[in-house]
């Protein structure tokens, strides 16, 4: 086994070790210090790279603290910009940057670093759900003052899946599910246009819908009617002329079935599946090589893309009620293509660093 290798390894090439991982980054690092060994010699180890653990942790903290701020400061008037009756974005010259997006890569690190950290109070429900609570319910209040329910939602499908796969008891996850599933329900109900929005969804054809809350929704279908089973041909959409608001942002898929057809939106369903558990299959390798954090950031990441992609794919064919989300990947946005991207990356970095460790070299 590794770890018993590396147990066995002198003072000095341990001292090497522990600057290798300064030098290979934070998801290494917080990957090993967050194993705990039951060797002797292995916990000697891990008391040595501890102070850069510490780094690493605390990196993480500030990345999670700067995505907050941001997050506030998008709400004061003069800095923060307005679109469409929310205000989600902070305009920076050429890029208008929606800290939202940042904030989704700063949940999965968190939220892994703290199930691997609290992995001994897991089980219970005031150590190992409600700190997490006390760190996610600032982000909610903000992302709810945006407003932004749909980023709301998948940040807390990220940081919940997290600690589901990071073994939290089933009574406490199944009693979260219920108490989230009433939360969503009542600031739905207590919000009129929410509330309309959802109503729009049931009858979107009716008269009074069909050209108010409704109409993205039913030019939406009638994109996906055009398409038929192989399109009308890339660039002859007729929807995205105008008639389909948002068509290059929320409701790509749209215009993708119009030009592709069925073949084209499961070619691109296909596709996601495959990224998702591609996603989960590294962070389960990585476990399996006693890197918890990295593995969980890797399934926080396909959890991230798989939950996102089902909302957006499930709104634009009338399945969900319409919400403001992206389809990762395909969908146009500055702030939104950074952040998958940087997921993307630390993906990569983890299945990079299984490779070596299955080679028998050092990470």
């Amino acid at each position: 086994m590794l770890k018993q290798w590396l147990a066995r390894l002198p003072l000095p090439a341990r001292r090497d070790a522990r600057n290798e991982h300064a030098h290979g980054g934070t998801l290494a690092l917080a990957g090993l210090g967050g194993t705990r060994y039951r060797a002797q010699q292995a916990r000697a180890l891990d008391r040595f790279d501890a102070p850069l653990v510490g780094v690493a942790f605390a990196l993480m903290l500030l990345g999670t603290v700067l995505a907050l701020l941001l997050l506030l400061f998008v709400l004061i008037p003069g800095i923060g910009k307005g679109a469409l009756g929310a205000r989600r974005w902070i305009p920076l010259g050429l890029l208008n940057l929606q800290p939202s997006e940042l904030m989704k890569v700063a949940c999965v690190l968190y939220a892994a670093s703290f199930v691997v950290r609290k992995q001994d109070y897991i089980h219970r429900f005031s150590k190992g759900f409600l700190p997490m609570v006390a760190v996610m319910a600032p982000v909610g209040l903000l992302l709810l003052l945006q407003p932004d329910l749909g980023a709301f939602g998948v940040i807390v499908a990220i940081s919940m899946g997290i600690l589901f796969l990071g073994g939290v008891n089933a009574r406490i996850a199944s009693g979260i599910a219920v108490v989230l599933a009433a939360a969503f329900a009542l600031v739905i109900w207590l919000s009129p246009w929410r509330r309309e929005r959802i109503f729009a969804y049931l009858d979107p054809w009716s008269e009074q819908n069909a050209l108010g809350r409704g109409y993205q929704l039913t030019h939406s279908l009638i994109a996906f009617g055009r398409g038929e089973w192989f399109g009308v041909g890339l660039g002859g959409s007729v929807e995205k002329l105008f008639y389909l608001p948002e068509a290059h942002t929320d409701f790509i898929l749209a215009v993708l079935g119009e030009e592709l057809g069925l073949v084209g939106v499961m070619t691109v369903v296909v596709l996601f599946y495959w990224l998702v558990k591609r996603a989960f299959e590294i962070g389960r390798q990585a476990i399996a090589l006693e890197r918890t954090f990295a593995g969980l950031v890797a399934q926080g990441v396909g959890l991230w893309l798989g939950v996102q992609a089902f909302i957006n794919m499930g709104v634009a064919m009338g399945l969900l009620p319409t919400k403001g989300l992206t389809l990762p990947l395909m969908s146009y946005g500055g702030s939104a293509l950074l952040s998958t991207f940087v997921a993307l990356a630390l993906v990569l970095r983890v299945d990079y660093e299984n490779r070596i460790l299955m080679r028998g070299g050092r990470v």
